[in-house]
């Protein structure tokens, strides 16, 4: 019997190939690091920075090329959220669909708990 646990972020399809594509483009080992700190409209915001060193406590999430690191702090507020990437007549983005966030504001990139 094998049991599963589950990821505790997870990446989209689409986020996963954007992601894949930006880091072809740099010097590897290339990551992308989400991020938490405070700021932004709502409390709390967004970060995402292209790292070449991955910490001991990292989280790496890795799909279809992607590697995304998260760490411990920033877990406590993404646990059960999915990055996504969206792609609309306004724009293209990394988007966070967060269950933890009680509201966010407009851009997307700043939330309250």
């Amino acid at each position: 019997m094998t049991t599963e646990t589950a990821t505790p972020v997870t990446v989209s399809a689409r986020a996963a190939k954007r992601i894949a594509e930006i880091l072809k483009t740099e010097t590897a080992p290339a990551m992308l690091r989400v991020a938490v700190s405070g700021g932004g409209c709502s409390g709390f915001q967004y970060t995402f920075t292209i790292d070449d060193a991955r910490m001991d406590d990292d989280l790496v999430l890795q799909r279809d090329g992607a590697v995304v690191l998260v760490d411990p702090v920033s877990l406590d507020f993404l646990t059960g959220a999915e990055i996504d990437f969206v792609d609309d007549l306004i724009g293209s983005s990394f988007k966070i669909n967060n269950p933890n966030a009680a509201s966010s504001c407009g851009c997307g990139t700043s939330f309250s708990v």
